[in-house]
């Protein structure tokens, strides 16, 4: 017999489904219900609104995300390497999260709190990570960067930049020479030395 956290994941997996296919203006409660073989009003015993499942939903995705980054750049000691597989995992996971995605970058869905909230805790996630990789760049004298956090801001805006032309044009390819381009002026500059 399954839990009511079994059932909870499986309603927020079966609504992250319909939420990647229609958005979620379109999707419905009923259609939720209809998928996961559940009465609506058993949907509402585990969520109290469309956009509380929603909610849970691109939590669960970023939290995918997340460990996914984790590991890969746990798999070096190299800060340098560390950012690649960072921008990396993040454009790879973004792209396949679509649900997470809509949620960062949606205006409409930024009038709710739970997915205003999970915004910022997400930027200051990231940013706080890619600051960690520059210090230890630094201490390993990798890196030289007057001012981290001030770095650590424009490499993530920098990203957030590159989010629109990974979801728009699938190709891995081009992404991966696009960050390598990218990381040749992070490391070397455009000024001569």
């Amino acid at each position: 017999m399954k839990t009511k956290d079994d059932i909870r994941e499986t309603l927020i997996n079966v609504a992250g489904n319909i939420f990647s296919k229609f958005g979620f203006k379109k999707t419905t409660m009923d259609e939720i219900a209809d998928a996961a073989r559940k009465g609506k009003s058993s949907i509402y015993y585990y969520f109290s609104s469309k956009e509380e499942i929603f909610g849970a939903v691109v939590e669960k995705e970023a939290t995918i995300l997340e460990k996914k980054i984790l590991n890969d750049i746990n798999t070096t000691d190299d800060p340098k390497e560390k950012i690649r597989k960072y921008i990396l995992a993040r454009m790879n996971g973004i792209k396949n999260l679509g649900n997470f995605y809509n949620a960062l970058k949606n205006d409409y869905l930024s009038s709710f709190e739970s997915i205003e909230k999970l915004r910022i805790k997400y930027d200051k996630e990231e940013h706080n990570l890619i600051k960690k990789i520059l210090q230890e760049g630094i201490e390993k004298n990798i890196f030289y960067i007057k001012n981290t956090d001030k770095t650590a801001k424009a490499i993530v805006t920098t990203m957030k930049g590159l989010e629109i032309p990974l979801i728009v044009k699938d190709n891995k390819y081009k992404i991966e020479d696009r960050l390598d381009d990218f990381l040749d002026i992070l490391y070397y500059g455009i000024c001569k030395h």
